[in-house]
């Protein structure tokens, strides 16, 4: 049950980069470590760092399993 609210999240964060993104995906990434979301993010726009950066980076060196969907 777990896994299919992080999905949701990503899916959330994703859709935050719809208008911005093109031609790249919208992509949103959560990082989850015993249970606990330590670093999501998404993709801003075109050029800039992807999702999975932006969650990295919020996690620091926490390290967990990563949830990567894209949204169209």
């Amino acid at each position: 049950m777990q896994d299919e609210m992080y999905m949701a999240r990503a899916l959330k964060l994703a859709a935050r980069g719809r208008f911005t993104t093109h031609p790249n995906p919208n992509v949103g990434c959560v990082i989850v470590k015993d249970g606990e979301i330590v670093g999501e993010g998404f993709h801003y726009r075109a050029g800039e760092p992807h999702a999975e950066v932006h969650a990295l980076r919020m996690a620091g060196e926490k390290g967990a399993r990563r949830h990567r969907l894209r949204h169209s």
